[in-house]
């Protein structure tokens, strides 16, 4: 077992993957915290997290890995990843929902894409893991929730469970040749915020805005209307994050995107509540977090 892992690991480090050791059979890092740390070898500056321990060196790794049958981490930001966790549904009354996987493929058909073939990973809870290579320059945080329900994604501050690792529920498995895809653009501009401008648009600059958001406003209105059953909360939800910036900017009033969303909504077949109800906490959400990006608009 311990070589079997050790063998997962360098060949992860090969790649170019950052890894560290996590519990003998289990996902916490196996690394020391903060209150126990000695303040003596990498740590004798500070203490180093696991992301910044995390290592492709060979002799690192075969000495972590000989002492005990650690499962391998790979930190997803310094390797340069960005790993699509796709949950499987959990809990009561969970049959009827729709798993990250079905739901992550039905972003990619109305962004007009196929599912992206690229390495995959099964957990060890019966989802997927699919691992995608950032471009360089890009910083991209971990999401939960923000691409779809049980989607969340793995970059920078967040790490995933290397093949080959194992849990009491399940083994970790790769589930086809090791090609790591690039990032989809469409995924990213959905993880990336915009930079922030450093001077105020120009009377062009807002009016081509201006049109932006009558064009999004258009286009975010009939993925609403159009999504199918099962995904339609989610469809509502996304679109509200994505105008929820044009009201933070003065692009479009908040009343005007909330009539829209909510006829459409309601066209799709949710009830009136739970339109408003996720307007109302989707709209809160993105005009908080885009708040400030043009003050002199």
């Amino acid at each position: 077992m311990s070589e079997h892992l050790m063998r997962a690991a360098l060949d992860a480090a090969d790649r170019g993957w950052h890894v560290f050791p996590l519990r003998p059979g289990s996902k916490p890092p196996a690394l020391h915290g903060e209150q126990a740390c000695p303040r003596t070898g990498q740590c004798a500056a500070g203490h180093r997290k696991w992301e910044q321990r995390a290592t492709t060196d060979p002799d690192r790794i075969r000495a972590a890995w000989s002492r005990a049958p650690f499962n391998v981490g790979i930190a997803t930001g310094p390797s340069g990843l960005l790993v699509v966790d796709l949950d499987v549904c959990k809990g009561k009354g969970s049959s009827d929902a729709p798993g990250g996987a079905a739901t992550f493929a039905a972003l990619c058909e109305r962004a007009g894409h196929a599912v992206p073939d690229t390495y995959r990973v099964r957990t060890a809870s019966g989802g997927e893991h699919l691992y995608f290579t950032v471009p360089a320059g890009v910083r991209l945080a971990n999401t939960a929730g923000t691409v779809a329900r049980s989607v969340d994604t793995r970059a920078w501050g967040g790490y995933v469970v290397a093949a080959g690792s194992t849990t009491p529920t399940g083994a970790y498995e790769a589930l086809c040749a090791p090609v790591v895809a690039p990032l989809p653009l469409w995924l990213q501009t959905i993880l990336q915020p915009a930079p922030k401008p450093t001077q105020t648009p120009s009377e062009p600059t807002a009016g081509q805005s201006q049109r932006y958001a009558d064009v999004a406003l258009a286009n975010e209105t009939r993925n609403v209307a159009t999504a199918q059953q099962g995904s339609r909360e989610g469809a509502l939800f996304r679109a509200a994050r994505a105008l929820g910036r044009f009201v933070a900017w003065g692009d479009l009033p908040r009343h005007v995107v909330e009539q829209a969303l909510q006829e459409a909504g309601q066209s799709a077949g949710l009830s009136a509540a739970e339109c408003r109800s996720t307007l109302r906490s989707a709209l809160n959400w993105s005009i908080t977090h885009n708040s400030g990006r043009r003050q002199a608009a």
